[in-house]
């Protein structure tokens, strides 16, 4: 008769196997839940475990052919070890056996591997990564039979592997949407920035630009003084010069030359051959290029200001570095004092503005949803739904907001209020 095994060897094999399901529990979840971004940097700091981590993750079918076939081999295994035990030792009875290794394997196995390395994904992955591949190259004729085999499965129910790399590239919404996430780590005031840089591609300079009814310039035919109080009021590091309107102007003044512009001025500026050497050439924006494209071509153009023209060159306003910044960097303590001057609030909840105010400062000012696809401020808007010059103590409703015109100035509006449904 063959001599029995011994009872000792057999259960330190079965130890043995259900540690080596564990490994390959954890391992699956570790590798599949951890986050690449964080690998990533790891690996800048010089971590060769998430670096090898990667190079796995790379081939996520072959690493889940290794998981499987590791933690199948070892779950089988330990299921006729615990046969041969209870045949032997403990009268046959198998069931008992089965259930009681089903219960280990959950527990030890399955459960308490997997909620760890859930817990502490990059960890578990960089940690396994070696032993992984190690069996990776162990077992790769296997994998490389059992591959052929599930990706000529995987052609004919039309499943695309590649899919899933493609799955770690995140779109601009999936990434506001991370921005959002309240258990992420970052500051509200670096999410708001980061938000507004994301939205800056949505936003053209139309949105942005200062209309052509508020720019302030330097018209020439001003008086010294008036020019003089200009330039000292001006936010502006460059003020636009022309002469009667806009459509005249003839360079752009920077702030440090003020001096020796008002000195030509002061002298008969047109016969002065030092008048243009003071000015800088007008420089020309497109009013429907992105803020983004916008921005790129005033660092590539070496400008930080620039007149703002529609498709038929008309001047339509004035848009600068300094306005794109303040899209993404906030509002100032003054630029929100001038807001609240713009927008005052009444009683019940209602905003009496001018209509010449912009749709989208009045959305951020009071986290309304006003439309601003077809126009950029009060007064377009309501002219367009109206199809009319809009008259006073006119009432409408447009997208469950109530507008009611209190006052007009030469056909535009002065002053309405409006208030929320």
């Amino acid at each position: 008769m063959p001599e029995e095994p011994s009872l000792i060897l057999l259960v330190i094999s079965l130890i043995f196997l259900l540690i080596l399901s564990a490994f390959f529990s954890g391992s699956e979840t570790g590798m599949m839940a951890s986050n690449k971004i964080k690998l990533r940097n790891k690996v800048k700091k010089g971590s060769n475990s998430s670096k090898r981590a990667l190079e796995l993750l790379s081939r996520p079918d072959n690493l889940l052919s290794v998981i499987l076939v590791g933690n199948n081999f070892a779950n089988i295994l330990a299921s006729a070890i615990v046969t041969i035990i209870m045949i032997n030792f403990f009268e046959g009875r198998v069931l008992l056996g089965s259930v009681l290794l089903t219960i280990i394997i959950l527990i030890f196995s399955e459960i308490t591997p997997k909620t760890t390395a859930s817990a502490y994904p990059e960890e578990f992955a960089s940690k396994s990564s070696w032993l992984l591949d190690k069996f990776s190259r162990i077992l790769n004729p296997f994998i490389y039979i059992i591959n052929q085999f599930s990706s000529r499965i995987l052609n004919l129910l039309k499943v695309d592997i590649k899919k899933s790399k493609e799955s770690d590239n995140l779109n601009v919404d999936e990434l506001k949407t991370l921005l959002e996430d309240k258990n992420t780590q970052i500051s509200s005031d670096f999410k708001s920035m980061l938000s507004s840089i994301l939205d800056m591609d949505q936003l053209t300079v139309e949105d942005m630009m200062v209309p052509l009814s508020d720019i302030v310039g330097i018209n020439t035919k001003d008086s010294i003084d008036e020019i003089k109080q200009i330039i000292e009021k001006s936010s502006y590091s460059m003020l636009p010069v022309y002469e009667d309107n806009l459509e005249n102007c003839f360079g752009m003044l920077d702030i440090k030359n003020a001096h020796n512009f008002i000195d030509i001025l002061e002298e008969d500026f047109s016969s002065s051959p030092d008048f243009e050497k003071c000015l800088q050439e007008v420089y020309f924006a497109a009013v429907t290029t992105s803020l983004t494209q916008q921005l790129r071509e005033f660092q590539n153009d070496d400008e930080n200001l620039a007149l703002v023209v529609d498709e038929y060159g008309e001047i339509e306003g004035l848009i600068s570095v300094e306005d794109i910044f303040l899209e993404i960097a906030g509002k100032f303590s003054h630029d929100i004092d001038e807001l609240n001057k713009e927008f005052e609030i009444q009683n019940d909840g209602s905003v009496i503005s001018d209509g010449n105010s912009k749709i989208r400062d009045l959305n951020n000012f009071m986290s309304w949803n006003l439309p601003e696809e077809d126009s950029k401020t009060l007064n377009g808007l309501i002219s367009n739904e109206i199809d009319d010059i809009p008259s006073s103590k006119l009432c409408i409703e447009i997208s469950n907001y109530q507008f009611e015109i209190m006052q007009i100035d030469n056909n535009s509006i002065s002053k309405l209020k409006i208030k929320k449904v």
